[in-house]
């Protein structure tokens, strides 16, 4: 029988309305009960992440109020939050990564000697208590740059307890952690719950979301659409309330008969900035009509890997071929002209120009071409208006049309814009990484059956992700990665699970190098 817990806060119909008149939250009761594990769930652009914004004080709500332990309260900026003991962990990393653990906790908040010098025993001892105190081991000492992506995320999750933090906003926490990482990490919430934390925990994983909450809000369209105990709802339930609908996520696929090699990866080796081996002597061969997945821990050389693949990186060792033809010496354009693709892990830096229109973005790869060009040198603007039409209904984009500008679409929405431009250029090579990160069921289902349609059509396709159900649904073949390696290839992804591939990722296990070079390049 579960033990019936008061509300800690309670946001009394917050409604925010952007400039652009877009409405993110229409009217929202929500709450959280002290000592709760609490999943907020819905689609990209449901209202969560503006939601949670308000709650932190990055968002001023139009309507509305925040009442923490019955007490109205007004919460103007982060500081304001934390200290009424709100502390929120950011998708992205808030780190420096050339200072040391200790170092980044005590940012704003230096403990110091003398009144002038910031005392760095101090700072140490600090950490080491607060670690231990909530069972978070880390070394204070270390440098950030040179942790997993788990302790970086422990990183965050310290740094907020250390000021104070007593209601914890965890948004997408286990987006790039392995099986095993997930559940560490669950280990370590249910810890903080047991010593009185209460925590919301944004997620698209349905699973987890089931396995580690106690209750459940959902949002759809800026507006609740209902909160339940976590044991009264299943899956398929709470998918239903987010798009609508059933989502089905058993992508279906005809086995693979891969052809000719569209691009082959040989002896690739790199350096970074930070003098650190990325990659390792790489090689492998991505055929036609054939996914292989690129699975691996954040930090292993997948990154190096993809922009080399597709020309944002031109200096390394080895080679890469697209279509016969070395593309080291090419610029990002040359590559594509090679008919290849690219979606990229960061939609914002790369694949996006932020103040410009849907049309302008859906076209920024092929405007230059001669079929978009009249005889005076002037875009076709009737034919570019009715071909980016098609391509918004073709791949389902919720768009004011096809003039407004980019950043009034949720991230599912830009990454189906992305995915539009990309598979609509007829390429042969699709380069995709992280491809549905950080978007909703309802567009995820929806870009794996464009990439495994891709595939059909014959395009070879190399999936990076961070997503293991991702990879393993959709890859016709494996690679794992971990120090810049390839240390697994899985032939037959039927074969394994994901607590496999995560020993891999991890380096717990590795295959021989007959293993896997006998069957990375093809005869």
């Amino acid at each position: 029988m579960n033990e019936r817990r008061t509300d800690i806060l309670f946001m009394e119909n917050i409604t925010k309305v952007y400039g652009n008149g877009f409405m993110a939250n229409k009217g929202i009761n929500f709450s959280i009960r002290e000592g709760e594990i609490h999943g907020l769930v819905g689609e990209n652009g449901a209202g969560k992440s503006t939601l949670m914004k308000v709650l932190f004080g990055q968002e001023t709500p139009d309507e509305g109020r925040i009442l923490i332990r019955g007490e109205e309260v007004k919460i103007s900026n982060p500081m304001v939050a934390l200290s009424h003991g709100i502390g929120m962990v950011h998708q992205h990393f808030m780190l420096v990564p050339s200072l040391t653990v200790a170092e980044n906790m005590i940012i704003g908040n230096e403990p110091l000697k003398s009144k002038v010098f910031i005392d760095s025993k101090k700072a140490v001892k600090m950490v080491r208590e607060i670690s231990e105190r909530y069972n978070l081991p880390i070394n204070p000492e270390k440098r950030v740059m040179d942790l997993s992506v788990s302790y970086k995320q422990r990183v965050e999750i310290l740094k907020i307890l250390l000021r104070g933090a007593k209601i914890l906003l965890l948004d997408e926490p286990t987006a790039v952690l392995t099986p095993q990482e997930t559940q560490e990490l669950f280990v370590q919430l249910k810890t903080l719950k047991a010593h009185g934390f209460t925590i919301v925990f944004i997620s698209h994983k349905l699973g987890e979301v089931k396995e580690i909450c106690d209750r459940i809000t959902v949002l759809r369209r800026g507006a609740v659409v209902g909160t339940a105990e976590i044991g009264d709802v299943t899956e398929r339930d709470i998918s239903r309330m987010m798009v609508g609908r059933d989502v089905l996520m058993d992508i279906e696929k005809k086995e693979s008969k891969p052809e000719e090699i569209v691009m082959r990866v040989q002896d690739v080796g790199y350096t970074n900035m930070f003098g650190k081996n990325a990659l390792k002597g790489i090689s492998f061969d991505v055929r036609k009509g054939e996914i292989v997945g690129i699975a691996g821990v954040e930090g292993n050389g997948q990154t190096e890997l993809a922009q080399i693949c597709t020309g944002i990186i031109g200096s390394y060792d080895g080679t890469v071929e697209i279509q016969g033809r070395d593309i080291s010496k090419m610029s990002v354009r040359q590559v594509r002209e090679q008919g290849a693709s690219f979606i990229s892990e960061d939609r914002l830096v790369y694949d996006l120009i932020g103040t410009a229109t849907i049309e302008e973005n859906m076209i920024f790869d092929r405007f230059y071409k001669p079929e978009y060009r009249n005889k005076a040198g002037l875009l076709k603007s009737a034919k570019i208006d009715a071909e980016t039409k098609q391509l918004i209904e073709d791949y389902q984009v919720a768009c004011d049309g096809n003039k407004a500008n980019i950043n009034t679409l949720s991230g599912g929405n830009m990454q189906k814009v992305i995915t539009a431009r990309e598979c609509s250029s007829q390429p042969s090579l699709m380069v995709a990484s992280h491809p549905t990160r950080g978007i909703d069921i309802g567009a995820t289902e929806f870009i794996r059956k464009k990439l495994v349609s891709l595939r059909t059509q014959g395009t070879a396709i190399l999936l990076f992700s961070a997503d293991l159900s991702e990879i393993m649904q959709i890859s016709d073949r494996i690679l794992v990665f971990y120090g810049g390696r390839i240390v697994a290839h899985i032939r037959h992804v039927d074969a394994v699970d994901e607590n496999i591939l995560g020993e891999y990722m991890l380096g717990i296990k590795s295959q021989s190098p007959e293993e896997i070079g006998g069957a990375v390049l093809a005869n």
